[in-house]
Parts: structure tokens; sequence; C-alpha cells
């Protein structure tokens, strides 16, 4: 089961990369459905940039993104690259370079020491410092395995989600803490992620849900399907949808998790499962989850992103690729219901999607084949009333369009 689980995030999307391929230059929205009279509706991302190795990125599969400033830091799957938003120059390491291992797989910049935290796939956990890489493997320190899936800062500690376990170091004391089956709630011991935020620890893991840790107290709790069921979600909404988690995104007193077979939203009282037959998720098999505020989610799945745009009208803004067409392809849902289609010369570079990452106004989407750069410009939060369309009749006509687009 664990093999295939690697498969699944690593494998499996070098496979799809292999599959499907190119890339058009970037272009603004082209095309666009009539707005239904009447209804409200969320912002969507229209203008895209792309960045691939002829950019100067160091490989197209992307597993990390971390946006900071003007810079934002891209983890490869051959190495480490730094991309300047106002000039669009790229710079990148590699193992020449200094880069202990070249497959990263999880990012973390520290706004406090300005230190940037790096998850080696298979290489353990490396730190970018003045212009040096410090290097922590099973050898020469307390970090439990090599394989790092995702990394979290929590005031003078580094979390790190591996396969063995979790990590815990204190860059001040030296100090590590190992956190597995013996003195934690695992089922399982494949941390897949880590997340912080208001003085708690969350990790997703592979067959154990999602287990928090309250730092103020060192006290765990526990958060699993209830009905048990591994194929099924045989009760609505009484809990997690699976108990194989791919990552956690708490914000705004709201905890965002990604599974391999669909996404949870847990308040503190009420939980709400999503799956792609009724809503605007492209899939059920999520890589990662980055929550943007108590309403707003987004979701990188193996058939494109999926954006929860409003959470109280269940209103979706879905991303994705027309393999025939090389066309960007973003559609407006309400649960199964479409309500408008907008077309452009590009959006996302690869339907498998692996990263989103929150900039303020702007998104960063990671996928199989390269880094998709969505411009925020005129970003707005949750539903606005839309501007109807008025019909072509002829003169005197002043009637909208008022057709949705439907399934």
């Amino acid at each position: 089961m664990k093999v295939s689980l690697e498969f699944g995030f690593y494998g499996k999307s070098i496979i799809t990369s292999l599959l499907l391929g190119g890339l058009i230059s970037p272009v603004v929205a082209e095309e666009a459905s009539p707005d239904p009279a009447g209804i409200e509706l969320p912002y969507v991302y229209t203008n895209w940039k792309t960045f691939t190795t002829k950019d100067g990125l160091p490989n197209d599969h992307i597993f990390a993104v971390e946006a900071v400033g003007p810079e934002v830091w891209i983890g490869t799957e051959n190495g480490l690259a730094r991309l300047d938003k106002k000039t669009g120059e790229i710079q990148s390491w590699t193992e020449k370079d200094g880069l202990p291992w070249k497959v990263i797989s999880a990012l973390a910049y520290s706004e406090k020491t300005g230190e940037l935290w790096i998850g080696l796939f298979g290489g353990g956990l490396a730190r970018y410092s003045a212009g040096r890489f410090d290097h922590w493997h099973q050898l020469n320190s307390g970090l439990v395995n090599d394989v790092v899936y995702g990394i979290a800062l929590e005031n003078d500690n580094v979390w790190i989600a591996t396969t063995a376990g979790a990590s815990r170091y204190n860059t001040v004391t030296g100090e590590w803490a190992i956190f597995t089956e013996k003195n934690a709630p695992m089922e399982e011991i494949w941390n897949y992620g880590v997340s912080y935020n208001d003085g708690k620890v969350y990790l997703g893991v592979w067959g154990s849900g999602v287990l928090e840790y309250e730092v103020a107290t060192g006290n765990w709790k526990d958060y699993l399907d209830p009905d048990g069921e591994m194929e099924i979600d045989l009760y609505r909404d009484d809990g997690i949808v699976h108990v194989i988690t791919t990552g956690t995104s708490y914000i705004d007193g709201i905890l965002w998790v990604s599974t391999y077979f669909g996404a949870s939203r847990y308040d503190g009282r009420h939980w709400r499962g999503y799956f792609a037959h009724e809503c605007g998720l492209p899939s059920d098999f999520i890589n990662a989850i980055q929550g943007r505020s108590g309403t707003e989610a987004w979701f990188a799945t193996d058939k494109g992103v999926g954006a929860l745009a409003d959470f109280e009208t269940d209103t979706w803004v879905t991303y994705t690729r027309d393999t025939q067409t090389n066309e960007g392809l973003a559609i407006v849902s309400r649960g199964p219901e479409i309500l408008k289609e907008v077309r452009s010369g590009i959006n996302i570079p690869h339907n498998y999607t692996l990263w989103t990452e929150m900039d303020g106004n702007d998104v960063w989407i990671g996928t199989s084949k390269g880094l998709a750069w969505g411009i925020g410009e005129g970003y707005y939060r949750g539903l606005k009333a839309a501007t109807p369309a008025k019909a072509d009749s002829g003169p005197g006509t002043d009637e909208p369009n008022t057709t949705p687009v439907r399934r």
C-alpha cells in the first residue's frame, strides 16, 4: 500500500508528464459565456503567465512553491529556483551548485530569519541562508527519515513530515524530537503534509487522518473518518472524508483537509465533505491544499485545480487545460451546476497539478509541466453581482442575455 502511495505522489506524476505536454505563450482571456442575470459570481483568473525550463527553471516538474514578497522560490525535480516577479529572471541551484539533493518536495521561508528550509525527497532537510546550504539527514541528526514530504515553521521549531513519522528541530537549542506511533496517535507513520497556525500543528498522515498537536500543552488530537470505511464515505459530513490525507491548511479558524478521495472543511463543530461528482473539484485525487480564508480554498488535483471561491453558496472555479486545443478553461459552478465558462489562451500548463500557493491577490500553481502565475488584478473575495451582457437583437432592444451554461 505504501509503495503505491509514493507512486501516486511522485512516480504517477512523472508518467503523466511524459504522456502530455506542450505550452503556448501566456495571454489573457479571449472568450467568456454571458453572465447569468441576477447571479453573483466569484473572481475568475484570466491573466496567466507560465514558466518552464525555457525560461530558466532547472526542471518543469514543480513540487513546491513559496512566494516571499517580490520573489518566488520553486522546488523542482532537479533543483531549486528563485523567480524575480519584477524582472522575470530566474536563478537556479542544482547539486553542482551545492544543493545537497536534486529533488525538492517542500519549501518553507522564515520571515524571522530570512532562511529558506528545503525538504528533499530522499535527501533529508536543507537550509539555504546567506548563500550557503546546510544539510541534515538520518545519519547526522534527529531526522527520522530522509524522504521529506512537508515542512512547517512553528516559532523557533521546524516540523518535518517524512515517510517514517515527523521530526521537530529547534533552531535555537539544536534539539530534535521524533513523533511516531510510539508517542503520537499514528496508526500509520507515513506523514504526507504538515502545517502550523494559531498555536497548533496539523499533520496529514496516510491511514491516520489528521493529527493536531497543541504547542502549549503538547497534547495530541486525532481526526478520523468515523464510519471506518476505506472504500466509501458511509455517513455524510461525519468527519474527514478519508483517512489517507495528503495535506492540511488552517486559517481563520477553519481546517481544510485534502485526501486522495476528496476534501473536507472543519469549523470546530461541523464537517463538510467535497467530492468531484457534486462540486467544482476536477478530481477526488488531491495532491495539495491551500486555504486562502475560512471561505476560500484551492485544491491541486491530478486533473486540474479546483478553487472553492465561496463556502456559503458552494461556488467553485475550476481551472483546466484543454489538451486538444491547448486552451485554458475556467468553469464557474454552484454545486454541480455550471454557471459560466471562460476560455483563455492558457491558464495552467498541465492538468496534473502538485501545488497551490497564495500570494496576495495572485496565485501560483505547480504542475508536472511547468509553473503557472495567475495575476489577480481586480481580485475580490466571495461573490459579486454580475453585470448582464446585453443581447444584440437590433435597434431599440435593451434586454440582457440571461442564458446560463448548464451541464
